[in-house]
């Protein structure tokens, strides 16, 4: 069985995220996502997202095409990869901890392959302009 994995904030689900995840589930027989942290979105966008961490995580897992959701680390941005994942799925705007993400890949012995996913009406469904 093949892994994906997505991660993002996920504050207002919108046809945007769903596009990205029906995407990454393209990429694996299941998908698995990370939702980031209160503190890691306030330290990435400058601000808290509208829901907090908990409730984003809820609302993801939820969600049919998801098989499995976590919380980011707060301390090790790169903790995900110990869930061996054989993609994971970057969206065409997130960079934020991708600059190490192939280093980090070699450093735990993994395979894993990056797959960076295509836009979804971004001028419209993108969360800062929601």
């Amino acid at each position: 069985m093949t892994t994906a994995l997505a991660s993002g904030t996920f504050d207002l689900i919108h046809p945007g995220h769903l596009d990205y995840l029906r995407q990454a589930k393209k990429h694996g027989d299941r998908l698995i996502v990370l939702v980031a942290r209160d503190e890691t979105v306030m330290h990435i966008k400058g601000k808290r997202p509208l829901n907090n961490e908990r409730t984003r995580l809820e609302r993801i897992s939820h969600l049919e095409i998801v098989h499995t959701a976590f919380l980011g680390s707060m301390t090790d941005h790169y903790t995900f990869l110990d869930e061996k994942p054989d993609v994971v799925c970057l969206g065409y705007d997130q960079h934020d901890f991708t600059g190490q993400l192939e280093g980090e890949i070699r450093k735990r012995g993994l395979k894993t392959k990056i797959v960076r996913l295509k836009p979804f009406k971004p001028e419209k469904w993108k969360s800062s302009k929601v």
